[in-house]
């Protein structure tokens, strides 16, 4: 039983912590609108932070990252008034796949890319 635990804390150890720092290319389908915005984040611990870049303009990102799982949002001012857009995946490597809310605009689904 030693040995298993021990072989287990060793695993933990060894198994490289996500780091999503860096520029990402996302796909956003909000069923049958969506667009191509860009982020670029910078993770220290769980705690996240960047920058949005698309249709909607720029804005700053604030989320987290837990093991896999990534939650982040933004806010922007524009014509339909202020709107909150909240992501939140699951990290595969240089891939995240998620669901995203844009406020009025809709529900949908994303995939993004480290670029």
């Amino acid at each position: 039983m030693l040995r298993i635990l021990l072989l287990f804390f060793l695993l933990v150890i060894a198994l490289p912590a996500v780091d999503v720092t860096g520029k990402w290319e996302f796909t956003v389908d909000l069923g049958g609108q969506g667009g191509k915005p860009t982020f670029t984040f910078e993770q220290k611990g769980e705690k996240l932070t960047g920058k949005y870049e698309g249709a909607l303009g720029q804005a700053d990102v604030a989320g987290t990252v837990k093991g896999d799982q990534i939650e982040f949002k933004f806010t922007v001012k524009g014509d339909l008034g202020e709107l909150t857009a909240t992501y939140k995946g699951t990290i595969s490597g240089e891939t995240i796949k998620g669901k995203t809310e844009y406020g009025q605009l809709g529900e949908g689904t994303f995939t993004a890319k480290k670029i």
